[in-house]
């Protein structure tokens, strides 16, 4: 596939305040480094101003094991947890002036079954309780957008933090039919551009044994690029609104900034809930005894372990970004891009603190 770098072209700048320290060696000198390059970014970020609006939309909760939540710490009967995936949109002033809409996680459910972990489950269990217990679906992307005034011809960048159970062939369209389709695949976002890390692209070009069972079997195939923006590492959209690579939980994966007047909150799914950057906070049985044993700071997200010290030190580096909740000062803005569920028949693994969405200012067309 092509690769269509256009991220100068769009005035998509790269940010160096993290290079050194994603660099450095020996890797137990990084989370320091990690923390001291957070404070600098922070203090220019926030003189730059914030985003003029922020709206999360509940698109649709999926099982998800729970050894996999919290890395095997957590103690339930169940053996799933329901996370609820959320659509963000971000409006903000590029280095322009002009006003443009972002799009995070706009994720289609009919895709995502695809990934071979859930079509396992399907199988496993049957379409009924699969879709009955593990699945409940709120919006549709275009419901979600709907709600907050946008069709998906208003939106002009799209992003996930990474590319687990997605099928862009829905999202992006494509060049050639899909199937027995007759003809190829209009791109769900007309006007959008789609900003990817290279890795994650790369990635899932060629998928590793390990990473198999989370991305969807030809999910990019054909897929058009004319609208794909390539970056590498850290990078900013505009005033108030960036994407910090965050490496680990996959190669490309990166996580959502954005600064509001609530202070700056960072958005990803290294962790499921607020109890995976906070486990010395968390009231789930097992978590803050696990994080003690084993001197940790944080709790991961462990599906796949591609690469653990780097997730870590991801998790940290979006903790240090993060500023403290209004609500509860005890917790940062880390919100999980797939939150957990409070439901009764995951009890006890439910959130200590749940942040249920972030809403500022008024999206426009």
């Amino acid at each position: 596939m092509a690769a269509t770098d256009q991220a100068s072209e769009l005035g998509i700048r790269e940010l160096d305040e993290f290079r050194e320290a994603h660099e450095l060696w020996p890797r137990g000198e990084r989370p320091a480094a990690l923390r001291a390059a957070a404070g600098e970014f922070r203090s220019r970020f926030l003189e730059e101003g914030t985003v003029r609006a922020v709206r999360t939309v509940p698109l649709v909760s999926a099982a998800y094991p729970a050894a996999f939540a919290f890395h095997g710490a957590a103690r339930g009967l169940n053996p799933y947890v329901n996370i609820v995936n959320r659509l963000v949109v971000v409006q903000f002033e590029d280095f322009e002036g002009a006003v443009k809409t972002l799009v995070w996680e706009p994720t289609v459910p009919e895709g995502s079954a695809q990934a071979p972990f859930y079509r396992q489950l399907i199988e496993r269990f049957g379409e009924w309780a699969a879709h009955r217990f593990g699945e409940t679906e709120y919006n549709t992307v275009h419901s979600a957008l709907a709600s907050v005034g946008l069709t998906p011809a208003d939106v002009d960048y799209v992003s996930f933090d990474h590319l687990h159970v997605q099928d862009l062939r829905i999202t992006m369209g494509t060049t050639a039919p899909v199937g027995d389709e007759n003809e190829p695949r209009e791109p769900f976002f007309p006007n959008a551009k789609f900003v990817f890390q290279a890795r994650e692209v790369d990635t899932f070009r060629s998928i590793h044994p390990t990473q198999w069972a989370w991305y969807v079997p030809g999910g990019m195939d054909d897929v058009r690029t004319d609208n794909l923006v390539l970056v590498d590492g850290d990078v900013q959209l505009g005033a108030g609104v960036a994407l910090l690579w965050t490496p680990g939980h996959t190669d490309g994966n990166h996580s959502l900034c954005v600064n509001t007047p609530e202070g700056i909150w960072v958005s990803s799914e290294n962790g499921v809930s607020a109890d995976n950057w906070h486990p010395h906070l968390s009231k789930i049985p097992g978590v803050r005894k696990w994080a003690e044993f084993y001197a940790r700071e944080v709790v991961m997200n462990a599906n796949t372990l591609e690469d653990s010290v780097d997730q870590y030190d991801s998790m940290l580096k979006e903790k240090a970004v993060a500023d403290v909740n209004r609500r509860d000062p005890r917790w940062h803005n880390v919100f999980p891009s797939s939150e957990l569920g409070s439901w009764r028949r995951q009890w006890p693994i439910v959130p200590t603190f749940a942040y249920g969405g972030i809403d500022y200012g008024r999206v426009t067309r």
